[in-house]
């Protein structure tokens, strides 16, 4: 039976993408350096990152999208704040069924979901 999500995995292709996901409030937990990338855990809200740092991967297909994970989705009491807080760019703010959403993007252009409600879709 699940009990939980364990962890989200994430390729980016340099540094600048775990101090991406640090502006975010992740913490770095552990870090193991291997021959050919790197392997830094990230925690945050019993939310764990498990990111690869690997150069070499093929870009993310944007327009239209593949198949497999879209993208992730994260809590926030107020859009606007963490947004600020963050100093990082989004799409315009949307509403759908009363709840408030936008989407950010990493540096390698993996979507993030912002959304200011919680629960069922």
């Amino acid at each position: 039976m699940i009990k939980g999500l364990h962890h989200i995995s994430i390729i980016v292709s340099k540094e600048e993408g775990i101090l991406f996901y640090k502006r975010l409030g992740f913490e770095e937990i552990k870090r193991i350096e291997r021959g050919y990338d790197s392997v830094v855990y990230l925690e945050t809200c019993g939310i764990t990152l498990e990111i690869y740092i690997d150069p070499t991967h093929p870009p993310r297909v944007d327009r239209p999208e593949a198949m497999g994970l879209r993208h992730f989705a994260l809590q926030v009491d107020n859009i606007e704040d963490a947004l600020k807080a963050w100093d990082v760019l989004a799409e315009p703010i949307r509403e759908v069924d009363g709840k408030r959403y936008t989407f950010i993007r990493d540096v390698d252009g993996l979507p993030i979901e912002i959304q200011e409600s919680f629960g069922v879709i």
